[in-house]
């Protein structure tokens, strides 16, 4: 049954690992078998797990909270748990970085993620790379450096401009956040705590879907503009990140 964490979690972890070359498949198996139903378990949700794939040592991943001091509980809970206890050396043993973390809140009411109605596929065993190429669903992050304090008016442009076209133009938006601020209730886990950065997560059927709607947008005078406009308050380039969910990943 879905915990009401589910609904929206309002605060958002979007953790990126740099893994040793060709450990990526060693920790997603890892993960989906043994990281899933035992985080939520301390009262955490596993939103997402993704392959990154322009970067072929990368695993991506979300989760949520219900806010910072729930954060803090979770986190105490599982990584001073007996399941972390068994499991870390080996999934440790992947990694090159794990402390690529932005922690986020919804950009703005009604932002965060609405997992309500989906439903994780059961664990079961290794996925091969025939089963990897069917798996539905297409995920882009697009992360925005913006100035301090243009976070808030940022958010509202892209509500009133952007996400009217990302629509009509194929995307569905599945959230969009921005830096929460707060102490790091978990100082274990550092996180990027010097960034301010707006972060929209779209969603497609797969990546035709994905390529057709970055050629309507390419097409649009009025994206164009309106990404020209927002560049304006942008500290550095947007990155993007094309990602394909895990067989385990409720987000897709």
């Amino acid at each position: 049954m879905n915990r009401p964490s589910r609904l929206a979690s309002p605060v958002v972890e979007l953790r990126q690992y740099t893994l040793k070359p060709g450990q990526r498949e060693t920790l997603i198996a890892l993960f989906d078998r043994e990281f899933v139903e035992t985080q939520e378990a301390t009262g955490m949700t596993v939103i997402g797990q993704f392959r990154d794939l322009d970067r072929p040592d990368m695993f991506v991943w979300l989760r949520g909270f219900e806010d910072m001091e729930g954060r803090k509980d979770a986190l105490s809970a599982f990584y001073g748990g007996p399941v972390w206890a068994a499991h870390r050396d080996a999934a440790n043993s992947t990694m090159v970085d794990s402390d690529d973390v932005l922690l986020l809140k919804p950009a703005w009411p009604g932002a965060a993620f609405d997992l309500s109605d989906l439903q994780r596929p059961t664990a079961a065993g290794t996925e091969t790379m025939s089963d990897r190429s069917r798996l539905p669903g297409f995920v882009e992050i697009s992360i925005h450096h913006v100035q301090v304090g243009t976070e808030v008016g940022f958010a509202e442009r892209f509500q009133a401009e952007a996400v009217p076209q990302l629509a009509a133009n194929g995307a569905r938006l599945l959230g969009a956040f921005i830096s929460e601020h707060a102490e790091n209730t978990f100082p274990r886990l550092p996180v990027r705590a010097g960034e301010n950065v707006f972060i929209a997560i779209t969603g497609f059927d797969d990546g035709n879907a994905h390529a057709s709607h970055l050629a309507a947008l390419a097409a649009s005078p009025a994206w164009q503009a309106g990404r020209e406009t927002m560049q304006t308050v942008s500290t550095k380039p947007a990155e993007t990140l094309r990602l394909t969910p895990t067989a385990r990943s409720l987000l897709r």
